[in-house]
This record gives C-alpha cells, sequence and structure tokens, in this order.
C-alpha cells in the first residue's frame, strides 16, 4: 500500500502527476518547478503541480506505472482539446507488472499490456485527484 500511495503522490506530481503515483511524483528530477510531466498519446504533456483529492470522483483516466523503467512517467488518456477531458479529474488507475517493465507512452499501449498479461491494471478510486494538463 505504500509504493502504491507513494507511486501515486508522483504520478500527482508528475501529472501532476503521479500523485498519486500519480502523482507519482512527477519525478522531480523531470518536472520544472510548479509542474509535472505525463504521457499522453506518445507526446510529453505538463501539469501545473497543484493537485487536490477527490476520492471516488475522477472521470479522466491516469494510469500510475509502478516500478517502470526510469523514463516512466504517469499516462494520461486525455488532454486537453481531446474528447472526453474533463479539465484533470483524474480517475487513478494502479499499473503493476507481471514481466520485464517496458515504457508505455499511451493509454493504448497500457491496454495492450494489459490484454498481453504484461501488466495488472487496478482502479483506486481513493487516489483520484483534480489537477489539469496545460500541453
Amino acid at each position: 500500500m505504500r509504493r502504491v500511495t507513494a507511486t501515486l503522490a508522483a504520478a500527482a506530481m508528475a501529472l501532476p502527476v503521479t500523485l498519486i503515483g500519480l502523482p507519482a511524483a512527477a519525478d522531480s528530477e523531470r518536472a520544472a518547478v510548479g509542474f509535472g510531466l505525463l504521457y499522453h498519446d506518445g507526446d510529453i504533456v505538463r501539469t501545473v503541480i497543484t493537485p487536490a483529492s477527490i476520492p471516488g470522483k475522477g472521470v479522466d483516466p491516469i494510469f500510475a506505472i509502478n516500478d517502470g523503467v526510469a523514463e516512466q512517467l504517469a499516462v494520461t488518456s486525455v488532454a486537453p482539446g481531446t474528447p472526453g477531458y474533463h479539465g484533470g479529474r483524474w480517475a487513478v488507475y494502479v499499473v503493476d507488472w507481471n514481466v520485464t517493465p517496458y515504457l508505455l507512452t499511451s493509454d493504448e499501449a497500457v491496454g495492450l499490456a494489459q490484454s498481453e498479461g504484461d501488466v495488472t491494471v487496478t482502479r483506486m478510486p481513493a487516489a483520484d485527484f483534480v489537477c489539469p494538463v496545460t500541453g
């Protein structure tokens, strides 16, 4: 549970990113002051690191990837300008590896890895948060 919480927090920062693991610490090494980074459709997008907790109320899927490769960031399925983006009201999913990790840079890649049994994806509604993507 501590690993998941830390990952989410990182994601949130990275995302905010990885707050949630997602906040997985937003990878402070890869984030500019006040900003976090995450992948969206193979591109790296930025977020403003001001996450606010909204347990169970997230709608935009974000994937916090535990124990991934060094350059791994959280992955989002939506961003400004894409259909279904709700301003960064993140529904947190934690991704755990069943094989040697490799880089995932889109929600489609996460889905494919899941369908091949490479990862297990678990919804974590208690980790939901709000944090906008800035592009």
